[in-house]
């Protein structure tokens, strides 16, 4: 049967369905516009056990009621925050919903898999921070006798707004759902044992193979979720099936500190484990509890003790200095402002007017301004091979999602383009019929060719074609801040890709406000993306005693990597990159901790450079790729 729950419908006369998210074995995830709060995005959360009969439809919603009411209590920024349960029913058959809210951002697992395609994994300073940053949401939640249950790289997102890792998809209501299945299956006389809640691997076995849970038992999936991260191998590649031990040391090599407390974590008897994640967080420090706590063997989620420990706040280290950023794009950027409306319309005329033609398609671009200036009557379209053309291009606009707005934009960069190509049609207007039908071929050419470019944009950034502005450039600067990167490394990466698509843009013209400006910052969205995800970037840390650090890595076309390694003042670098002959730009940019950041190098294509060290913080090195080819390369920081 098909889904009668899809994109555009209204439920409940509040919550319009924009997507769907994902599904699993009770039901599917929704992105959703609340239309009662300003079309604010928000999750619904479908669960649809197959029961049968009034009763157990009753009961079953009794049941997800009492544990929505626990996630009703939940009130912590890394948690979405939990809005309401509701039922509908659509075609004789009853839906529930839980309602929270929407977390912008990527899951771990999203994260890994994109770092897993660049060969690489997380290293264990992100690992110490996203064990600072979320174990002090599990010790909130397990005061109030909450369990999470279902920890692992799925369950937990990187929030784009400010870096912090977000708790989702608790495993109660999944837990609820499971036991009403059980209890009132179709023709079961006799009930079945509930599905136990949590992923193979990740929950220790007495969760698995009897229900039984306790706070380390969220701990134990948490430093599973941990190995998965650092070695980007699964649970079972891990974990001896025979003596149930995880053999990871092959995998990655970490401080003894660390090892230790995630090999007791993941301690196959329950009693060997950190009873709290308060524990675990003092061991981390480097300061374990004199007396360790008596625990009993296990805690039922269902019957939470009566009086739950106050969560203590665990100092948290001092945050990194954000960078400052400066935009390399264009030196007239920050006080350019919009051309008025009608402004522009004569100017355009202006330009038609004194070029005498600027291509077979400026008349359906004036066209689309008179749909918005109705003092301009309307003029009848042709239906000749023009039209056709001109449909067969509007179709694949159509099917690319482009915003409308960016048509005209894009009809003038064909038209830039076609006349640089074929100056000797002088600019001159194309024809109807044979004779201009060989140009009017060349000209849909090349705008297939842009339109093959725009495709290979992510679907967000397509969607806000010809509506970027220099807001964007600000906000990206912000955002980029937050991975200790400058804009300056963000517009790098971007320009990489950029000048490999359009190689005949001069590198210094100020494109800010022009069409192929906006496909400059919808690369740049994407460049921003790729960096949050973690497959662009990489940390670099120096073994205690090593003056050397030497990394390697694989370019395609329009490719870039950026490095972040913190250094001291007064430090002598040497830089040294290994690649093809003039197949890569290298630039090094300072921290402006100290002194004002500047590019100590940029957009060199020179292999060595070194220097003595005039600022102490995060330094970048940003390698982009200006080849045909994929290339490899090796990048060498020494020390003194």
């Amino acid at each position: 049967m098909n889904n009668p729950i899809y994109p555009g419908i209204t439920l409940n006369n509040h919550y319009r369905i924009v997507r769907e998210l994902g599904h699993g074995g009770f039901g599917r995830t929704y992105l959703a516009e609340d239309a009662h709060r300003f079309n604010e995005p928000c999750v619904l959360k479908e669960f649809a056990p197959q029961v049968q009969g009034s009763y157990a439809l009753q009961k079953s919603e009794e049941l997800f009621e009492r544990e929505a009411g626990v996630l009703y209590k939940l009130q912590h920024n890394q948690i979405p925050r939990f809005r309401e349960l509701f039922r509908v029913s659509i075609i004789d058959r009853g839906y529930l919903f839980l309602v929270q809210d929407y977390v912008p951002g990527q899951t771990y697992r999203f994260l890994l898999d994109a770092r897993k395609r660049q060969g690489l994994r997380f290293i264990e300073a992100e690992i110490n921070q996203l064990l600072i940053q979320i174990l002090p949401v599990l010790e909130y939640i397990h005061s109030l006798g909450v369990l999470h249950r279902d920890i692992s790289p799925d369950n937990l997102i990187l929030r784009l707004s400010d870096g912090m890792p977000v708790l989702i998809d608790f495993g109660g209501v999944k837990e609820v759902a499971a036991t009403v299945e059980s209890l009132f299956a179709e023709a079961n006389s006799t009930p079945a044992p509930a599905t136990r809640i949590g992923k193979l691997g990740y929950a220790p076995v007495e969760q698995m193979q009897m229900g039984i849970v306790y706070p380390h038992s969220d701990l134990y999936a948490l430093a599973a979720t941990v190995l998965v991260l650092l070695t980007g191998k699964e649970p079972h590649q891990l974990l001896d099936s025979q003596t149930l031990n995880w053999n990871w040391r092959s995998q990655c090599s970490l401080s003894p500190n660390l090892s230790l407390v995630l090999d007791k974590m993941l301690a196959h008897s329950p009693s060997q484990r950190y009873s709290s994640a308060r524990e675990v967080l003092l061991a981390l420090s480097g300061n374990p509890p004199l007396q360790p706590q008596s625990q009993p063997a296990y805690f039922a989620p269902t019957q939470p003790p009566e009086h739950s420990p106050i969560p203590v706040p665990i100092p948290l280290p001092t945050p990194v200095p954000k960078l400052p950023g400066t935009p390399v794009r264009a030196v007239a950027i920050a006080n350019q402002q919009k051309m008025p409306a009608w402004k522009m319309v004569l100017f355009v005329v202006a330009v038609l007017s004194s070029m005498g033609g600027v291509g077979w398609f400026a008349g359906n671009y004036l066209l689309n301004l008179q749909s918005k200036i109705q003092t301009i009557s309307p003029i009848p379209q042709s239906s000749g091979p023009k039209q056709q053309q001109e449909d067969a291009l509007r179709d694949r606009f159509s099917k690319l999602k482009i915003d409308d707005r960016f048509y005209s934009g894009y009809v003038n960069l064909v038209d830039e383009n076609f006349y640089a190509k074929y100056p000797e049609l002088g600019g001159r207007l194309l024809k109807e019929g044979d004779d201009d039908r060989q140009w009017r071929e060349r000209w849909q050419k090349i705008g297939d060719e842009l339109l093959d470019k725009l495709e290979n944009l992510s679907s967000d950034a397509r969607a806000r074609l010809g509506t970027y502005d220099t807001t964007d450039l600000d906000r990206w600067k912000t955002e980029v801040n937050k991975l200790n990167l400058s804009s300056r490394a963000l517009y790098d990466l971007a320009d990489a890709k950029f000048f490999y698509w359009f190689p005949r843009q001069p590198r210094d013209r100020n494109i800010i406000g022009l069409p192929i400006g906006q496909i400059w910052q919808a690369i740049t969205a994407d460049s921003l993306t790729a960096l949050q995800a973690g497959a662009t970037v990489e940390s670099v840390e120096f073994d205690s005693r090593a003056k050397s650090k030497t990394l390697t890595g694989n370019l395609k076309p329009g490719e870039g990597k950026a490095y972040i390694a913190r250094f001291a003042q007064n430090q002598i670098l040497s830089v040294n990159l290994q690649a093809p002959p003039k197949s890569t730009l290298l630039s090094i940019y300072s921290p402006g901790n100290t002194n004002k950041p500047k590019a100590l190098l940029q957009d060199a294509e020179g292999l060595s450079w070194s220097r003595t060290l005039d600022d102490a913080g995060f330094y970048e090195f940003v390698v982009v790729s200006q080849s045909s080819q994929p290339i490899a390369y090796e990048l060498n920081l020494e020390t003194k």
